[in-house]
């Protein structure tokens, strides 16, 4: 992605020597952006400045240290936040942002988080004139949009429907995050408002065609969840994942009845046994293993009066396409190309038409079906 930035100030990137930082540093260094890294070590800081070309300029401060976040974002336009679990650690950074009148992306793939920043710290960025986008990897950039492109010109809608199917090695981080989702207490749209969401873990089967065919789904608290009925006028959300997603191979059929317990654990003394566990794993996945993995996202839509389309997104490395996708995404907002305010989902913030396009690398293709 070759671009010739006209920024209004620098791009920091808080979490930058965690895996999914230093693949988003990489691509902003590609791109000629000007940026600056942060997250608590000098050291790994300075390793990872070192390893860039050019080299950015390095900000050691911790998540703790309201007045050094501050400081560190003053005089950026923008900040990519990739520090996780966003539940437990990204409230600092987004609170700083919105207190400098910086536009604030972010990489969780946690309700609780993306309802906290539209809800609390939203109205507190439009009144200031900055952007609060949650959200903007694969969690949850393409569902959103090409739930958008899906929807596009059917006015009011009865369901919205996004199935998942990946196979991906997650990074530490994803794990630590996925056991604060499996924890319980997520939300649906439902009716057209947000109520708490099934506990049960099977969503039936769902065909995905050629190639997948028919999946085993569970449940999936996604982001869209809360996303979608901010520019959609859409009565109910549903949202899934494939079984073999979690748990490829012989142990599909196992998901069911393995997911419901662990989650109950979660919230017991046992998650922060699980999380020492994981954090003893490798980081994540090489280049190799990441180009291997792909995914699909299929979305359903029946209007009000009946009507239903089918859309489709596919590509390839969960990872790499994250850091490709915020990077993007952080540029045109460092550029002022972000002309809305306040908490947006990725679809209010940058037209999907436009958004999508330039991701060969990753394989990046998108559908929309006729309606009937």
């Amino acid at each position: 992605m070759e671009l010739a930035p006209r920024q209004r100030g620098p791009i920091a990137v808080y979490g930058a020597t965690g895996f999914t930082g230093r693949l988003v540093s990489q691509e902003l260094a590609r791109s000629g952006a000007d940026f600056i890294i942060s997250g608590r070590s000098h050291g790994k800081l300075d390793a990872l400045a070192r390893s860039l070309d050019p080299s950015p300029p390095t900000r050691a401060v911790t998540v703790d240290d309201g007045a050094g976040l501050r400081d560190l974002l003053a005089d950026c336009s923008t900040v990519i936040a990739c520090a996780g679990p966003f539940t437990l650690h990204g409230e600092p950074v987004l609170e700083a942002a919105v207190a400098t009148g910086t536009d604030y992306l972010d990489t969780t793939g946690e309700q609780p988080f993306i309802r906290l920043a539209y809800d609390t710290y939203g109205p507190r960025a439009a009144r200031g004139g900055t952007a609060v986008i949650p959200g903007m990897g694969f969690d949850y950039v393409p569902g959103d949009m090409i739930a958008s492109l899906t929807a596009a010109g059917l006015g009011r809608l009865d369901t919205v429907r996004l199935a998942y199917a990946t196979s991906f090695q997650m990074t530490r981080g994803t794990m630590l995050s996925a056991l604060e989702m499996i924890k319980g207490g997520d939300l649906q749209w439902k009716d057209s408002r947000l109520v708490p969401a099934p506990q049960s873990i099977s969503r039936g089967e769902f065909d995905f065609g050629p190639p997948l065919g028919e999946q085993a789904m569970t449940r999936y608290p996604a982001g869209e969840q809360i996303m979608l009925p901010r520019h959609l006028d859409v009565r109910t959300v549903e949202t899934m994942l494939s079984a073999g997603s979690i748990a490829p191979g012989p142990l599909t059929d196992l998901t069911p009845m393995i997911a419901r317990p662990a989650g109950l654990l979660m919230r017991t003394p046992v998650r922060k046994l699980a999380g020492s566990l994981i954090s003893r794993l490798p980081e994540g996945p090489d280049e190799e293993d990441r180009a291997a993995a792909r995914f699909t996202i299929a979305c359903e839509v029946r209007a009000a009066d009946g009507t239903t389309r089918q859309g489709r997104i596919t590509g390839r490395d969960v990872y790499g396409i994250t850091a490709a996708l915020i990077v993007k995404g952080a540029i045109a907002s460092a550029c002022g190309d972000v002309e809305s305010s306040g908490g947006l989902a990725p679809s209010q913030a940058f037209d999907p038409n436009l958004f999508l396009d330039g991701f060969g690398d990753f394989m990046l293709e998108w559908s929309v079906d006729p309606s009937q």
